[in-house]
């Protein structure tokens, strides 16, 4: 542990520059007493570690000092190989600094742990795209890119989905996320308010000689697991009480992952033939009728009154309809 943690005080040295003994305790989970004793000992280890005294005070290396990465043992070179995704890397222009990358990773790596690293690539293989998808076309990614790593204000033309019009606006933009193979912008508004845009809805993206100040307190990873939970939580608006067949449960997947997880708070035990009531949230009627039919007579609907009236009327309509192809090709 204490091995471990000297480690990765000297890691956070390098890559930050100076830090407080407070900003150590807190990012290891220790006491700041532990952090004086720790920096003690990288001392007379021999590592050129000192303090700045003062209110801006803190530890930080020599300048000039770097590690090597002899210190990796076999798992953590191997996980490191994983992190690289080729795709996304070509999808912002990085196709050809990964591969260099990797190359240098892999010379600097120890001789014994050299040829497990690359047989990783052999082996696995991450496609971080959704079934039945096309790839979105990028034409702005690496633009928009360069201005997230450069902290320079973007000028873009953005065309939401379902609108005509495409408007020019010019933003902060703060950080990329990959979800599911789609890219998305986070920035920050001429209000300050971060909104996220759709980068395939991207056109035109110019990077400003102006730059921008990134908000201290933004951390992307929270900031976009905040959004998608609320995202998922104020779009659907109703919800549908059904129940479902043991065959229905296991196409619940089908609806989504946030469906399947409040269905499952709210199931009951199955009857004698294993079917279960339980309630799934729906965007709306239209929306429901949908995504429910996808269910096929694995569902009954028990409520609200409108939607299964609905999805009633929706299945006959479709029975009528096959019904006259039928009667037709039979003659």
């Amino acid at each position: 542990m204490l091995a471990s943690r000297l480690l990765s005080i000297l890691m956070l040295l390098q890559t930050r520059g100076r830090m407080s003994a407070t900003q150590l305790a807190e990012e290891l989970e220790v006491t700041v007493r532990t952090i004086h004793r720790d920096i003690d000992q990288l001392s007379a280890a021999g590592v050129p570690v000192y303090a700045d005294r003062g209110r801006n005070g803190g530890f930080q290396l020599q300048d000039g000092y770097r590690t090597m990465l002899t210190g990796l043992n076999q798992s953590e070179a191997e996980t490191l190989f994983l992190a690289g995704l080729p795709g996304p890397a070509a999808q912002m222009g990085l196709a050809d600094v990964l591969s260099t990358a990797r190359l240098k990773l892999l010379a600097a790596l120890p001789s014994n742990i050299q040829p497990s690293a690359e047989r990783i690539a052999a082996r696995f293989h991450l496609d971080t795209g959704a079934w039945f998808h096309s790839v979105d076309q990028l034409p702005s990614l690496p633009v928009i890119a360069h201005a997230v790593w450069g902290e320079r204000m973007l000028k873009m033309r953005y065309h939401p989905s379902g609108e005509i019009d495409a408007r020019v606006r010019k933003v902060a933009p703060l950080g990329l996320v990959l979800k599911s193979g789609i890219w998305y912008l986070v920035a920050q508004n001429s209000r300050s308010v971060c909104t996220t845009y759709r980068a395939a809805n991207i056109f035109d993206a110019e990077i400003c000689d102006e730059t921008f100040t990134r908000p201290k307190q933004f951390d992307l990873v929270a900031h976009w697991e905040n959004s998608v939970r609320e995202y998922e939580a104020n779009v659907y608006h109703d919800y549908a009480d059904v129940r479902l067949s043991p065959i229905g449960l296991k196409r619940l997947s089908l609806l989504g992952p946030y469906v399947t997880t409040e269905a499952s708070k709210t199931a009951g035990k199955p009857d004698r033939k294993g079917w279960v009531r339980c309630r799934l949230p729906i965007e709306s009627i239209d929306f429901g009728v949908r995504e429910l039919l996808r269910l096929g007579d694995q569902v009954v609907v028990l409520g609200p009154p409108y939607l299964r009236a609905e999805l009633a009327q929706t299945a006959e309509r479709i029975a009528r309809l096959h019904e006259g192809r039928a009667s037709r090709r039979e003659r």
